[in-house]
């Protein structure tokens, strides 16, 4: 019992990481069907759209993880201090 109890305090503290990948891919299958029924070929709209999805997710994720290691400025650092003054 304790075991368990353990393992649920320790899943609390971690943090949630999502995946869009999975979410790229059932978009872009949604959007490439449109595309493929406008275009009365299916097969024609779904590859691209579930190419379009993985390239839109991986962007994504890969947006998220550079705001994430992306160093926080301080307001008296040394690259903005001549920034407010005009001369």
């Amino acid at each position: 019992m304790n075991r368990v109890r353990g393992m649920l305090m320790a899943s609390k503290g971690r943090e949630r990481k999502t995946s869009y990948l999975p979410i790229g891919i059932a978009l872009g299958i949604a959007v490439g069907a449109g595309f493929g029924i406008a275009l009365d070929n299916l097969s024609l709209g779904i590859g691209p759209g579930i190419a379009l999805g993985i390239a839109i997710a991986l962007a994504m994720s890969n947006r998220r993880s550079s705001k994430a290691s992306r160093p926080t400025q301080e307001a008296g650092s040394e690259d903005n201090a001549g920034d407010n003054e005009r001369g």
